[in-house]
């Protein structure tokens, strides 16, 4: 429910016109849509900013087609990570003008009016290009809430020179998410040359030791550098959501000062 639709509502309930029983019966109804396969949160942009994002991954097509149909029925964006092929060609039949990424497996629907400019800048760091997949979902993600984003790509520890000739870019970052593979090093590095906050993103990317990006995930978690916290393995999704709440709460306090 938007603000206007519940100050409708309460304004009915002050004139009489409905009465306190039914009003409660219109919330309970207004902040869930139940459908067989899922119970979707109509109510997550009003409480966090940010309508439910639908996780494709163990899900049908035609499961997250229902999801999309009904999330835009009720006038909010759709967003979808961990999308595969199958259910990529599938929304693409249903819904041609959403913008879909391969490479991040993200589906994009927006239904709100016009967006407002960028809030803030994030920047998204990979180590490596085998680690773009899990970048480009996060830059996706901040992108689609709202932050500007750019991204730098291949400039992992083995080569220390070239995170080096991007230090004046990095001074202008609000928030930089660095995301890598194998030993996970380039965090803390980043975090050594910047004075934002640093979201590491350990990627699965790595041989036999790594284990599936446990390595890179121990290391962001033992960071020497105090500006560093670390996401999930492969988790770009929150990687880029949790930055994009950072600029979007400094964007809001800027605007009151």
């Amino acid at each position: 429910m938007t603000s206007d639709e519940l100050r409708q509502l309460l304004e009915s309930v002050r004139t009489g016109a409905i009465d306190v029983a039914d009003a409660t019966v219109q919330l309970g109804r207004a902040s869930v849509a139940e459908l067989s396969f899922a119970t979707l949160d109509l109510d997550r942009q009003q409480r966090c900013g940010f309508p439910e994002v639908i996780f494709a991954e163990g899900k049908t097509a035609e499961w997250v087609e229902g999801a999309v149909r009904r999330l835009s029925e009720a006038g909010q964006d759709c967003f979808v990570t961990r999308v595969s092929t199958e259910q990529s060609a599938h929304l693409a039949v249903h819904f041609p003008h959403a913008d879909q990424d391969r490479l991040a497996r993200t589906f994009w629907l927006p239904i709100a009016g016009e967006r407002p400019a960028p809030a803030g800048k994030v920047f998204v760091v990979t180590a490596g290009t085998s680690d773009l997949p899990v970048a480009q979902e996060a830059l996706v993600t901040a992108r689609v809430m709202g932050a500007g984003v750019e991204l730098i790509v291949d400039v992992g520890v083995a080569g220390l020179h070239r995170i080096l000739r991007q230090r004046e870019r990095l001074a202008s970052a609000d928030v930089v998410i660095v995301v890598a593979g194998m030993d996970g090093a380039l965090p803390s590095v980043v975090g050594g040359l910047v004075d934002c906050p640093v979201i590491a993103c350990p990627t699965s990317i790595g041989y036999g030791a790594a284990f599936g990006g446990v390595a890179a995930l121990l290391t962001m978690l033992n960071s020497c550098s105090a500006g560093v916290c670390t996401v999930n393995i492969d988790a770009g999704f929150k990687a880029g959501y949790v930055a994009a709440r950072f600029t979007k709460r400094l964007q809001m306090r800027n605007a009151r000062e």
